[in-house]
């Protein structure tokens, strides 16, 4: 599938990825709306019979927050629109699985980095096995939150501080230089011009 931004300058990026967020099924502001009441339910909920809570006796790694939103979100799209929308139930999948067209299928990146995302360093390796893999191309949602401090006395509740929306290529994620870096970053460029704040701004 060729992608949307072939033969455009970087300074026409981020009118293609409003066409595109444009052209998706999901209402931007829905999506941003839906990832603050999941956020928000995850600091209200009781775990286990004694009422344990997040941000009062549980603070959880940046990686268990991130995977409660990685696994939460799908269901709550699949909740809310059963006939439209699903999560990932294979490998080769994308995180929120579009029931009426795979190209609206999103990947969904979490991160407690102040704004950037990442992805593990196949991200940036084209498969040389011949194995179906997940495809890296299409849309993605990138949420970037606070972490916890180490535990106090006093609760805490981190925030969501960045939520974006957009398009990513197989081509845009870079590995990392070293021979043992295990991760994927994407550019200034792409980071600002491809993935577009939520709420989105209007022009």
């Amino acid at each position: 599938m060729a992608s949307p931004y072939a033969g455009l300058p970087v300074e026409a990026w981020e009118i293609k990825t409003r066409e595109l967020i444009e052209e998706h099924p999901l209402d931007p502001n829905e999506i941003y709306e839906l990832i603050l009441k999941v956020w928000n339910q995850i600091f209200e909920s009781n775990i286990t019979s004694s009422g344990y809570r997040i941000g009062i006796d549980l603070f959880p790694r940046p990686q268990i927050m991130g995977y409660f939103l990685h696994e939460l979100i799908p269901l709550e799209l699949a909740r809310k629109y059963p006939e439209d929308w699903r999560r990932e139930q294979k490998e080769n999948e994308k995180d929120i699985v579009c029931l009426k067209s795979d190209r609206y299928s999103i990947e969904l990146k979490t991160s407690s980095s102040k704004r950037s995302i990442y992805g593990n360093r196949s991200y940036a390796q084209k498969s040389t096995t011949g194995k179906v893999k997940k495809n890296k191309n299409g849309y993605y949602l990138a949420i970037n939150f606070e972490k916890f401090s180490k535990p106090t006395a006093t609760p805490q509740k981190p925030s969501i501080t960045l939520v974006r929306f957009g398009w990513l290529d197989e081509d845009d994620w870079q590995a990392q230089t070293a021979a043992t870096g295990q991760q994927a970053r994407l550019s200034s460029d792409v980071e600002r011009y491809k993935l577009l704040k939520l709420p989105l701004a209007q022009n």
